[in-house]
């Protein structure tokens, strides 16, 4: 496993979001605590927007990419909620 952390940031806010989540907000969302080798909890995210990541913060974690991505260290994902929609740039920052 390659040592990194994800870092997620809300990047736009479509309507309101019930959550709470706002432009600017920052999340650790590593899967894999480098320090401790051990898993790490979930994070203060919308348990639906979450659900919805998880996957993709998988592949990142532990190395993987999105062929269709340009900068393979980054991903957005929005939220299920079309109406009051959140997107996230999730960010793999190599150590």
């Amino acid at each position: 496993m390659k040592p990194c952390k994800l870092v997620g940031t809300i990047i736009n806010v479509k309507g309101h979001c019930s959550a709470g989540h706002t432009v600017g907000e920052q999340h650790e969302l590593s899967l894999w605590s480098q320090d401790t080798d051990a898993a790490r909890r979930a994070p203060n995210l919308c348990a639906f927007f979450y659900d919805m990541t998880f996957p993709y913060l998988a592949v990142l974690q532990f190395g993987g990419e999105f062929p269709w991505q340009e900068n393979k260290d980054t991903f957005q994902i929005s939220c299920p909620d079309t109406t009051n929609q959140v997107t996230i740039e999730i960010k793999r920052i190599k150590k």
